[in-house]
């Protein structure tokens, strides 16, 4: 097993996931000789030298870890689907936080139920409903987002929930 505070680097074509605008690269080393598991590993990467990423390694069935390169970070490259990147990668053991907003976090307060489940997601969940609430432009749209939080919260639904 690798030291934990090693960085690994390798080169791997972008490789496009099904028919979408999604794309990822194949880690081509055994997770579990370098990680110690099977399962998903938390890692912050650099892409080609200059693209962060922070995020999460797993298998999806393509028979190998895989690690997903956003759109964002496609376009900062200027990669598409094909093209080789460099990736520099490492285990990620920093705890994940989400930063809450002072109105955010006084309405979670009068809500301790959604406040609860809230507290169950996992990091990209809540940080998913943060941003969203967050990066609405109008003070309107902010405070509509902020009803639709809390109702969601209580019905129990994550972020991509209807």
């Amino acid at each position: 097993m690798v030291s934990l505070s090693s960085k690994i680097s390798f080169a791997a074509p972008v490789i496009r996931h099904g028919g979408m605008n999604a794309g990822y690269v194949e880690f081509p080393f055994s997770v579990e000789e370098v990680f110690g598991t099977r399962g998903m590993v938390k890692v912050k990467a650099l892409f080609d030298g200059k693209a962060e990423y922070r995020g999460i390694m797993s298998n999806m069935g393509t028979g190998c870890h895989i690690l997903i390169l956003t759109q964002e970070v496609r376009r900062k490259l200027g990669k598409s689907f094909g093209d080789s990147v460099l990736v520099e990668l490492e285990h990620d053991l920093e705890k994940r936080e989400v930063t809450i907003h002072e109105d955010v976090q006084n309405l979670l307060n009068e809500y301790p139920e959604a406040q609860t489940f809230f507290e169950k997601l996992s990091y990209t969940h809540r940080k998913e409903y943060i941003n969203w609430i967050t990066s609405a432009k109008r003070e309107e749209t902010r405070t509509k987002r902020m009803v639709e939080f809390i109702e969601k919260l209580l019905q129990k639904k994550k972020p991509d929930q209807k």
